[in-house]
Order: C-alpha cells, then structure tokens, then sequence
C-alpha cells in the first residue's frame, strides 16, 4: 500500500505491507534509527513517538494506521542544531544510563507536558509508567521532566 506521512516536518511516501509496524517502517523505511525495538509488546514504551501529537508505542500502530498522520520521533525534536528542552533537561539531570529507553521515555515525557504543563512529581511518575528503564531508578528521570517543565519542586518531594 502506498502511505504518505509527514515524519519530523517532512512529507514521505512509502510502499509499505499492510502488516508492517510504524516502528519498523520508522527503522527500516525512513531510516531513522532512534525509535527503538524493545519489546513489540507496548510493555517498554522504547518505540514511543508521537503521532498528531499524541504519545503512541508504535510497536502496537501499522504503518498503514499513519497514513495521513504528522509523525515525530525523536530526530524531529531538535531545531536549528538545538536539542529539545526535554532532551536538554534530561541531560543536565543525569535521567539516562544505557540510553536505550531515553528516545521513547523523552517523547512521553514531551507529550505528558503538554496534557499538564506544571505536573507534581506523582502526576510525572504516573504519566511515565508506561515507559520502563532497566538501568536507573527513575530519580533522574522524574527530576529531568520537572526540570523541563520549569518546576522548583524536588523530585521526591
């Protein structure tokens, strides 16, 4: 089937089977490498992008369901050579350690701030929960999305 997306601002079309998963048309299609594989279960939350601004596991969308859709992954957040404020906050907090989880945790945490901009450390958590990271206890994580979202609270706290 040929599908049509815009993908990071840039309109691609595709020949894609009816059975080929977003995530494996982002890899393996598109090219773009930072949309992990981690689980094809939606259990890890590693292949989050956004689709029309919504966070989604695209392990669990075909790339025939975003046909038509505005597709970010985690190549379209930084402009002009500048990472996204969440990517910069996630590096000034330390919130990764393999950085295997980071590309899918980053855009759930760009779509969380804008459901709730402010969020409480307990809303971060919760909004996040989808998402798993095998190596850090999460502290730094939860503090880099508070940060991001310009709060003085401690994560924590």
């Amino acid at each position: 089937m040929r599908i049509t997306m815009t993908v990071n601002g840039r309109e691609r079309s595709s020949e894609v089977e009816p059975r080929t998963l977003l995530v494996h048309h982002i890899r393996e299609g598109l090219g773009l490498t930072g949309t992990n594989v981690g689980c094809d279960t939606s259990s890890c939350g590693a292949c989050t992008v956004l689709m029309d601004g919504e966070s989604v596991k695209s392990c669990t969308v075909l790339a025939v369901q975003a046909d038509g859709a505005d597709v970010t992954t985690i190549e379209g957040l930084a402009r002009d050579g500048e990472m996204h404020p969440m990517q910069q906050a996630f590096q000034r907090n330390h919130g990764l350690q393999c950085g295997f989880c980071t590309p899918g945790m980053v855009m759930a945490a760009v779509s969380l701030l804008e459901e709730v901009p402010h969020p409480t450390d307990r809303e971060v958590r919760l909004g996040l929960e989808g998402n798993l990271c095998r190596c850090t206890g999460y502290q730094n994580i939860v503090a880099a999305v508070l940060d991001a979202a310009g709060s003085t609270q401690e994560a924590g706290a």
